[in-house]
């Protein structure tokens, strides 16, 4: 989708964040297909952005993809040492616009790696300014955070209209969503709504992680059952997207993009 980037669209942004393991990226896969199903008579604009390192949402979404922004963002810092005069911002921009990969009804684009040695602040502040910029070309961008709390800790973006925390059957995935929470109010990242996930959850062990979630003072706000389907699309390589209709995670998934406005 070749997206004007001097509109002005709505601009929401979804984070699904979350421990890893937690099937973040089948959340966000499954939430950018429902955003589109619902809305096809609206025909929106999403942007997908993937954050996490192991960049497995293009696979999800059965796309391919050639470069990430870690990958502008070490060849300009070879630059910048070479050149002091170098203007890393405007380069940036340029170069990003290039390795978007723009599908029929939405884009994508892959951070890639995350930081090495040495100083990146200055330039993970221009990745934050250009994403910013972006997220208003489209309706909607959902970003699948990296694993843990690297990305609201880097504040790679700034302002979350809405960020799922995704939690499973672990005490791990418990705490950590429990911390996801607490630090975005102590890192004053503005999130507009922030909703517990509970996925992968087995027959009857709902009523279980509910009461154990409540002890933490989380509200589990929607369950996403155990769906054998996506373990054999993941060993078949099939997208995920690929998922039909009647599938117990789709049917879930579909219950969130509901929620969004």
């Amino acid at each position: 989708m070749k997206r004007d980037m001097r509109a002005m669209k709505k601009g929401r942004v979804i984070a699904v964040a979350g421990k890893g393991g937690t099937g973040k990226t089948a959340i966000a896969a499954l939430l950018i297909r429902e955003l589109l199903r619902s809305r096809a008579q609206e025909e929106i604009c999403v942007l997908a952005v993937d954050a996490d390192p192991d960049s497995n949402l293009p696979e999800a979404l059965g796309i391919s993809y050639a470069k990430t922004v870690g990958d502008i963002r070490e060849a300009l810092l070879e630059e910048k040492q070479r050149d002091a005069a170098l203007d890393i911002w405007s380069q940036f921009e340029g170069k990003i616009a290039e390795i978007i990969v723009e599908e029929e009804h939405y884009d994508l684009l892959v951070m890639g790696r995350p930081e090495g040695p040495g100083c990146y602040c200055p330039v993970n502040h221009i990745i934050r300014m250009l994403i910013d910029t972006l997220t208003k070309n489209y309706d909607y961008t959902v970003i699948d955070c990296e694993a843990g709390l690297e990305h609201l800790s880097r504040r790679t973006t700034r302002d979350v209209d809405l960020m799922l925390v995704v939690l499973d059957m672990t005490l791990k995935s418990l705490k950590t969503a429990l911390r996801l929470k607490q630090i975005a109010e102590e890192l004053h990242v503005d999130v507009t709504k922030l909703l517990t996930i509970a996925n992968k959850i087995p027959p009857g062990a709902e009523t279980m992680l509910r009461a154990e979630a409540s002890q933490y003072g989380l509200e589990i706000e929607e369950v996403i059952p155990f769906d054998a389907v996506i373990q054999d699309y993941d060993f078949k390589g099939i997208p995920l997207v690929k998922l039909p209709d009647d599938a117990p995670s789709v049917i879930a998934v579909r219950r969130i993009a509901e929620r969004i406005k």
